[in-house]
């Protein structure tokens, strides 16, 4: 399979109810499952390289998170955080009829997939989630790199070809490491819709994801991270730690930490990247695949 099939299913929020889109890769009568969950402003075509690569293995699912690409946009922004999302995951696990899946989260898909490890479970049962594999991501993150987030996130924006945007777009994503145009390209075009002016495009994500983030105060962080710190010693399933060597999200010491504690990581960095390893590289991938399929 070269391209995925977009599907939906409904999910509960305070409002009512929202549609959640994602894309299936691969065999649908698969029992095994990988989730590959994207970061705060992308959406699940992010993950297209990766699931050619492990849709032979798996059926590969790739949501777009409320907000975010063709998933609804959410009434009351406050519904933008991470128990919400972890809320739908679970609806979305219960649609595929699995007991459990293998996880890959990037930055704030990580995040997601680490409440959903960390769910408690009736007594002798399993959790939903056998392997995982948080990319650049932890329980404490950096306040720079929520600064640097924080300077682009929700602003209004309206490029007139996808090359213009993908120019743009690199501006602000050179943690991502060294891409070729074409792999770059690859990963703009479905962050893009037509612009309501008529002419050009603007990003694919709902800008009131911005509300909640600004809203945040040292205070509220603070108990998020004791909270995500709580949550990650519970950990009981393999757990993969990519780290690119120069993030600023995901601090060395917070990956050390992570390698000590709750599930005992297994840490593998890459030389030349920031935040965050898009799993576009050769390299990338088969550090993913060896951890899920070894």
């Amino acid at each position: 399979m070269t391209e995925p099939t977009l599907h939906h299913l409904n999910c509960l929020d305070a409002k009512g109810l929202h549609r959640m889109a994602y894309w299936a890769w691969g065999d649908p009568a698969n029992p095994r499952v990988l989730v590959c969950v994207h970061g705060l402003t992308r959406q699940g075509r992010d993950f297209d390289t990766l699931a050619r690569d492990l849709a032979a293995d798996y059926r590969v699912i790739c949501p777009d998170v409320v907000g975010r690409g063709r998933s609804d946009w959410l009434p009351d922004p406050a519904g933008y955080g991470i128990p919400s999302y972890v809320a739908d995951m679970v609806a979305l696990v219960a649609r595929l009829g699995v007991d459990q899946v293998d996880w890959v989260g990037t930055s704030m898909g990580g995040l997601i997939g680490l409440g959903v490890a960390a769910l408690p479970t009736a007594a002798g049962s399993p959790g939903l989630i056998r392997k995982l594999v948080l990319n650049d991501v932890g329980p404490a993150i950096e306040p720079a790199s929520l600064q640097r987030i924080g300077r682009y996130l929700g602003q209004p924006a309206h490029w007139a070809t996808a090359e213009e945007a993908a120019a743009a777009l690199w501006s602000i994503s050179q943690g991502f490491g060294p891409h070729t145009p074409e792999q770059w390209l690859a990963l703009t075009r479905p962050q893009l819709v037509p612009h309501e002016s008529g002419s050009g495009f603007k990003s694919h994500y709902d800008p009131a994801i911005a509300v909640p983030f600004r809203a945040a105060t040292p205070e509220m962080a603070a108990f998020g991270e004791a909270m995500l710190w709580q949550a990650y010693d519970r950990l009981a399933c393999p757990t993969l730690l990519l780290r690119g060597a120069e993030s600023d999200l995901l601090s060395a010491a917070t990956a050390r930490a992570m390698t000590q504690r709750g599930p005992l990581a297994r840490l593998q960095e890459f030389a030349g990247v920031g935040h965050a390893p898009t799993l576009v590289q050769p390299d990338q991938r088969a550090v993913v695949r060896q951890f899920l399929l070894g």
